[in-house]
């Protein structure tokens, strides 16, 4: 059984769950590079 077979996707919700939580990660890490710089440079 493959990973890519599509009896095997998630539903739907979990995907919009796992692509909303990897939006807010990324958010998060650039929110965090920006306060850091700004706290250096300030």
């Amino acid at each position: 059984m493959l990973w890519s077979d599509p009896l095997n996707e998630p539903p739907e919700e979990l995907r919009q769950a796992q692509a909303m939580l990897r939006r807010a990660r990324t958010v998060l890490a650039i929110a965090m590079a920006v306060t850091l710089i700004f706290l250096c440079l300030a």
